[in-house]
């Protein structure tokens, strides 16, 4: 169920929120997470009923093995140490996940390395997959090194598939949710809590279905092409790309937030003007903040970290950009993606190791330049996709810059050839305009939502984006990341 529908947000939320509140009102605590567990697997069938034994394997798995590690203490099991269990269960979850996200990929390149014909699986990805696999590693470890302990199955349940961020993140710790569900004020209405939670909602609906999906039209025209795209045309959909799935996502992330609100629950910031950053560093600090301190204490911190020197520290990056690159997709472009970023990082390291300086809007040009450039691997469908859109990038088959200005009868400006490749006009560059503007000379959904008062111009404010990012829903139009 996509939270940018009609079902969704005039149906499943505001039945799903007062039976919640009732069943608390009548204090059964209890029976109101169980509801809400329920109503959370409810949202995750939507779509597929076929994946749901799965998720339920998984979380009935996950839940006796962390069981199994926090006993660690009151029972002893001989071989299956606790240690010997984490691993055990860390290798059942990425082995689930590799089966369904890298099972084909493996055999085409097992077909393509050794001229074999072996068959494809043709698997499904099942919806959420990474994220709730993720999510379920990280509380197998903290169990056993934070001694973290959830011994009631329905409140393991609720915090695996809690609606709001199941599908998408944000990847949360369990000690970051589940002792909100714990407390009295959870369990009663707040208004303030509403008010703060349809606010950014609403900015999240609006960031996605009035802007990302704007830009995709220009996305999906320039990837799927097939000829020689020319350098106007590349750049418009290189960066209308990275606005797409920034506000796709940081839109799915607010609209996430929001309806956690509702329910009293505050959700960890997953998002935070990453485009403003200077360096790639700030970059990832800001951006999927949650994907990267799961990299960051899950893979790069057991690899050693920075604890064996400054070289072993560069490659331990490397290589969780690399993996983090690959959870993304089971492609090479996103592996390559990953050493990009794995090796932009490393290059940042080293010019601030040896005392290397820039002015500040230089070294954000380069940032966002080099964001833009390396993500063309993340959207490309293929090497072929991908290089010919760099190509295009730096004309190296055409340079087709616009033709005369003329004026139509009708006032309207044209210019001949302009943007032709991705059926681009003026509008378009206004548009790229415009999401620079938004990015960086406005504050950020977090800011606005932290510094949220009732007011008269933030009703009609979110009057206005709830309004238009309705009328906008006319098609069904997933998030970006629901692939991943």
């Amino acid at each position: 169920m996509l939270f940018n529908s009609y079902v969704f947000i005039f149906s499943f939320l505001p039945v799903t929120f007062f039976i919640y509140f009732f069943l608390n009102y009548k204090r059964m605590t209890m029976g109101a997470n169980a509801f809400l567990a329920c109503a959370s697997l409810f949202f995750y069938s939507w779509w597929n009923i076929a994946y749901l034994p799965l998720i339920l394997a998984s979380i009935i798995f996950n839940f006796f093995i962390g069981r199994r590690i926090a006993s660690k203490d009151e029972v002893n099991f001989g071989f299956l140490t606790s240690k010997r269990v984490l691993v055990l269960g860390i290798i059942a979850n990425v082995g689930l996940l590799g089966y369904y996200k890298y099972s084909d990929f493996f055999i085409h390149n097992v077909n393509s390395f050794f001229d074999r014909d072996y068959g494809l699986l043709h698997l499904i990805l099942p919806l959420a997959i990474s994220f709730f696999t993720f999510q379920q590693i990280a509380y197998l470890v903290d169990s056993y090194k934070k001694g973290i302990k959830e011994y009631n199955f329905i409140n393991y349940t609720l915090f695996v598939t809690f609606f709001p961020q199941l599908l998408a993140g944000p990847i949360v710790h369990h000690s970051e949710m589940m002792p909100q569900f714990a407390t009295l004020r959870t369990k009663l209405i707040n208004y303030d809590n509403i008010a703060k939670g349809m606010f950014i909602f609403t900015i999240g609906l609006f960031k996605k279905v009035v802007i990302a999906d704007t830009f995709a039209e220009w996305v999906n025209y320039g990837y799927y092409g097939t000829e020689a795209i020319d350098m106007l045309s590349a750049w418009a959909t290189t960066l209308s790309f990275s606005f797409q799935i920034y506000f796709d996502y940081s839109g799915y992330t607010d609209m996430a937030i929001g309806i956690a609100l509702l329910f009293n629950i505050v959700l960890p910031i997953n998002f935070f003007s990453p485009l403003k950053s200077q360096n790639i560093q700030i970059f990832w600090r800001r951006w999927n903040m949650t994907l990267t301190r799961f990299l960051k204490e899950y893979i790069f911190m057991p690899l050693g970290g920075v604890r064996r020197g400054r070289i072993i520290a560069c490659v331990n990056l490397i290589i969780t950009f690399t993996l983090g690159g690959l959870w993304h997709g089971a492609d090479w472009t996103f592996v390559f993606w990953g050493v990009l970023h794995g090796t932009g990082l490393v290059v940042f390291i080293l010019w601030k190791k040896y005392g290397f300086k820039m002015y500040g809007w230089l070294a954000w040009f380069i940032t966002v330049n080099f964001i833009n450039v390396s993500i063309v691997f993340f959207r490309a469908e293929n090497w072929t996709a991908a290089i010919r859109m760099l190509k295009g990038m730096v004309a190296y088959d055409m340079l087709n810059l616009p033709g005369p200005l003329r004026f139509e009868n009708n006032l309207n400006i044209k210019f001949d050839n302009f943007l032709g490749a991705i059926n681009g006009d003026i509008w378009t560059i206004v548009w790229i305009f415009s999401g620079f503007i938004l990015v960086l000379c406005f504050k950020n959904s977090i800011e606005k939502m932290n510094e949220y008062k009732p007011s008269f111009f933030n009703v009609i404010f979110m009057s206005f984006t709830l309004l238009v990012g309705i009328l906008y829903i006319v098609k069904e139009s997933e998030f970006l990341y629901y692939n991943f």
